[in-house]
């Protein structure tokens, strides 16, 4: 009977003819958004703002942005939610990228100490939490980013952005 609801001689394909096992396809799938995170971050960076408020603010935005697209991606990419999987060294590596670019940007915005660093990392990955559990799909917790890395940015000492002389 299974054979007349796919087609007669037709067997329903299995994920497992592509993948060796599950945490072989999350493998898979944490590589893949992180290096799609990446060509996120390749766009954003093309077109940073020359303020380092700014900077952070972009940065803050494009991740952000990301995250909060996809929750299951956001929860695979960022969040220990399956047992016993963990990603491999290569998928891992743009994940890696990524923060290691990450860190670059910040530090040339001012950001220079590692625990500063990690305090905006948490900062962030915090109101994208709270926006996918609180506010799925609206902004509640976006309108908040500006605010929130400009109370980072005055603890870590960056510099409020001159204002236009009239």
């Amino acid at each position: 009977m299974r054979d007349v609801a796919v087609g007669v001689g037709m067997r329903a394909p299995s994920l497992y003819s592509y993948f060796d096992s599950k945490n072989a396809m999350y493998d898979a799938m944490f590589g893949q958004a992180w290096s799609d995170y990446l060509a996120t971050l390749d766009a954003a960076e093309a077109a940073l703002p020359r303020s380092p408020r700014g900077v952070l603010r972009a940065l803050s935005h494009s991740f952000f942005d990301y995250a909060v697209a996809d929750l299951a991606r956001h929860q695979l990419m960022n969040q220990r939610t399956i047992p016993g999987f963990a990603p491999s060294a290569e998928s891992y590596a743009p994940a890696v990228e990524v923060l290691g670019r990450s860190r670059r940007l910040a530090s040339r915005a001012g950001v220079t100490k590692d625990s500063d660093f990690d305090l905006y990392v948490a900062l962030i990955g915090g109101l994208v939490d709270a926006q996918l559990a609180n506010d799925p799909g609206g902004n509640r917790w976006e309108r908040l980013l500006d605010s929130a890395v400009d109370m980072f940015a005055d603890h870590v000492g960056i510099p409020k952005p001159r204002k236009a002389k009239s």
